[in-house]
């Protein structure tokens, strides 16, 4: 009896171990989907689970070598026993199926030649991928003619490569997100354009020679170019269904040499449907250059402005401000965050942009539709308070206006800040203001009573983003 009541009790283990090991019996299409979120030297360490779960990541459909595996794996070399280059070899052989995404991170390590990661390329491209990004951190890698017959694309990621497509290369009809890292593009493609009807997102950061790109992307809605001057956006910006545009160079324009003639009037002939617009000084310097008042077309979609590396005493800078505002009649937010040397622009051109913001007409445009304002950091010259002054009397449904003060001037100074943006008069009567003070405690209790000074119906909330003192 004694024996049998164990074999029974064993049946049983077993049989509860069989119920409760659910995630072998659920579907395998959600097998898959959590598979595709696990590092993959886990992935490859579910084959020891059990019988059933021996050969499933040889069928998983998203192999991701990332930088934390391939920094891993770079320490034991290229060809070692757990080498960057044997292990993803042995990985790619034993794999069978479709692979949808594909995600490779190339460590800062010697290697040869990219020789093997060529023929991961040819591999990849009779597989079907949808999803492929090459993260890399060596040398600069020339894409393989291979990755160009890739035709089922949906995404495309690409870091510090060489761009050369084939002649013969007309697009990728499926693509819809589509970036571009520290890219080079050695060579014009004869003035024929890649076409890319499906793309939706565009961004490029740091590419060379991106004169040479040429994209036909009727249904493109958010653009990004970072630090790419002589990027062709005039064809980038005739999609007609643009929502999203963010520009910034990081410094001034004198610096490149091949820049293509635009001014904002142009950039916005075509952005009937732009929603959001990010800018940074270096673009609207140049932009600005023959410094129009009005477009023949107002931007009547645009809800959000955001201006980047600014300056108010910088007078382009000034003029490409209020030609926005002027010709954003829906704008509900903007968002100003001057340059770091606005100290040293106050000495040159504070007098002048001071002169121009205190001219009669100088906003000839109510801001009806305008709610929040955030500008920062305020070092308290005159052009700033001025244009702050402006934008409170010309802002009737202003609900919030945030202003982060410079954590570098004397409690003094701010504290001067503070009452003298207070006494400025409001178009709008719920208007409230924000004053963000980095370092002083004590000063927050001097300002409000300040406020209560000046009047009992004007808020002033302080906060403190640092220690007490």
């Amino acid at each position: 009896m004694d024996c049998y009541a164990k074999m029974k009790n064993n049946k049983r283990r077993q049989v509860s171990v069989i119920e409760e090991d659910r995630i072998s019996n659920l579907p395998e299409h959600l097998i898959d989907s959590i598979l595709e979120r696990l590092p993959i030297q886990d992935v490859i360490r579910t084959s020891i689970l059990s019988k059933k779960w021996r050969y499933k990541w040889r069928t998983m459909r998203a192999v991701v070598f990332d930088e934390q595996i391939s920094k891993k794996l770079a320490k034991n070399g290229a060809f070692g026993r757990h080498g960057f280059i044997r292990v993803i070899n042995q990985v790619l052989l034993l794999h069978k199926g479709s692979i949808s995404k594909f995600y490779l991170c190339i460590p800062d390590m010697f290697l040869d030649s990219f020789q093997d990661v060529n023929q991961w390329m040819l591999y990849l491209s009779t597989k079907g991928v949808k999803d492929f990004t090459i993260a890399n951190s060596n040398q600069r890698y020339q894409l393989p003619r291979c990755v160009f017959s890739c035709l089922e694309l949906r995404k495309l990621e690409l870091n510090k490569c060489i761009f050369k497509p084939p002649l013969q290369f007309e697009g990728f009809l499926y693509l819809e997100s589509l970036v571009f890292n520290n890219v080079d593009f050695t060579t014009d493609l004869g003035g024929t354009a890649i076409n890319l009807p499906q793309l939706k997102k565009l961004i490029m950061r740091s590419c060379t020679k991106a004169y040479n790109l040429k994209i036909h992307a009727t249904n493109l809605q958010v653009l990004l170019i970072m630090n790419c001057p002589d990027v062709m956006l005039l064809e980038l910006l005739r999609s007609q269904r643009l929502g999203m545009v963010c520009l910034t160079l990081m410094k001034p324009m004198e610096d490149f040499v091949r820049l293509e003639r635009m001014n904002l009037a142009l950039m916005f002939a075509n952005m009937s449907r732009l929603r959001w617009f990010y800018i940074d000084g270096h673009f609207l310097k140049v932009f600005i250059a023959e410094k129009p008042k009005w477009f023949p077309h107002a931007v009547n979609s645009l809800k959000r402005l955001w201006l980047i590396d600014f300056s108010l005493c910088d007078l382009d800078h000034l003029h490409g401000a209020l030609c926005l505002l002027r010709n954003s009649p829906n704008l509900e937010e903007l968002r100003m965050m001057h340059t770091q040397t606005e100290s040293e622009l106050m000495r040159c051109g504070e007098e002048t942009t001071s002169s121009h913001l205190e001219s009669p007409g100088c906003l000839d445009q109510t801001l009806n539709r305008l709610r929040i304002v955030e500008l920062s950091p305020l070092q308290g010259s005159r052009p700033q308070l001025l244009f702050v002054k402006l934008l409170l009397a010309q802002s009737p449904s202003l609900e919030k206006f945030t202003i982060q003060s410079n954590g570098t001037l004397d409690p003094y100074k701010r504290f001067n800040i503070a009452k003298d943006v207070m006494r400025f008069p409001r178009a709008s009567p719920k208007a409230e203001m924000i004053y963000l003070d980095p370092n002083s405690f004590i000063l927050m209790f001097v300002i409000i009573h300040i406020s209560n000074m000046v009047g009992g119906s004007e808020v002033l909330h302080l906060c403190r983003g640092g220690s007490a003192s």
